[in-house]
């Protein structure tokens, strides 16, 4: 069985995924990182230096890599990979999706701690932050609602999050 986390960036989907390979035994496969390896470089040097169109292809193939070649693991996915090409219709033919859902507030005061190393937010003022968030999930939700589970991770810890996704599965 392969598990796909899905999420906006902030929603803990890199750490849940960690916790949840170490309590399942499963393999643990992060999308950005795979992306990072086969390219040489961060997926802040890929957006800057070969732009976002070059990345979402990159993204559609590893993608497809790791869902058609791997039998059981955890698979922790970009905040934007469902929403590009037909990425959510695959990820939920091959794997059981699982959105990690997160409110604007608790999004907001995770990702101003990490902003300069995400490319998409970087350059965005502090102030509009909360309102560029709520747009993008806005934009994203209907990918999002997709997944085959849905588990609110506002007021619980790492530990509760993943008790609730293994109870899901």
């Amino acid at each position: 069985m392969i598990i796909s986390l899905i999420g906006y960036m902030g929603s803990g989907k890199s750490h849940i995924s960690k916790v949840l390979s170490k309590k399942t035994g499963l393999k643990l496969i992060d999308l950005d990182h795979q992306i990072s390896l086969q390219n040489n470089s961060s997926i802040a040097e890929i957006f800057e230096k070969r732009g976002e169109i070059y990345f979402r292809k990159e993204e559609r193939q590893i993608l497809e890599q790791c869902l058609n070649s791997e039998t059981a693991c955890i698979l922790s996915l970009g905040g934007g990979t469902p929403a590009y090409y037909d990425n959510m219709k695959i990820i939920n033919e091959k794997s059981t999706s699982i959105y990690l859902q997160t409110n604007i507030k608790n999004l907001t005061e995770r990702l101003l701690l990490h902003k300069n190393k995400r490319p998409l937010i970087a350059k965005i003022t502090n102030e509009n932050l909360p309102e560029f968030i709520a747009k993008h999930l806005f934009e994203r939700q209907p990918f999002y609602s997709q997944a085959k589970y849905t588990v609110n991770t506002n007021s619980k810890t790492p530990e509760e999050i993943t008790d609730e996704i293994i109870s899901l599965i």
